[in-house]
């Protein structure tokens, strides 16, 4: 099954980096990075004190050698986002693919 998922990780991923908080390495590798339908979700837009945010949300599906945790970073492209929520998915003992929930990274304050 991992290899499998890898194969058309290959064929048909797209190329990120990511970059692991703990150790601020970044690692290229191929994942599904798609956004979630609104239908999903509630309005993508939350008031707070300094206006709206936007919560947009996007699914990440990669490679199961690269472990993701809450605020590590995913670039595709000109597009910067946070990891918000990320678990493994097995396959019997083995991780097969990691699957992330992903928010649009906040830019640094000027």
């Amino acid at each position: 099954m991992k290899g499998r998922f890898e194969n058309v990780l290959a064929r048909y991923g797209q190329t990120v980096t990511v970059t692991l908080r703990q150790s601020g390495e970044p690692a290229e590798v191929r994942a599904f990075v798609q956004p979630v339908l609104k239908e999903q979700l509630e309005p993508p837009v939350a008031v707070t004190a300094l206006g709206a945010a936007s919560e947009q949300r996007w699914r990440y599906l990669g490679q199961g050698g690269l472990a993701l945790h809450p605020g590590d970073q995913v670039a595709l492209g000109e597009m910067r986002f946070t990891v918000q929520e990320a678990r493994p998915v097995y396959w019997r003992d083995e991780v097969a693919y990691y699957w992330a929930l992903l928010r649009p990274a906040r830019e640094a304050a000027a």
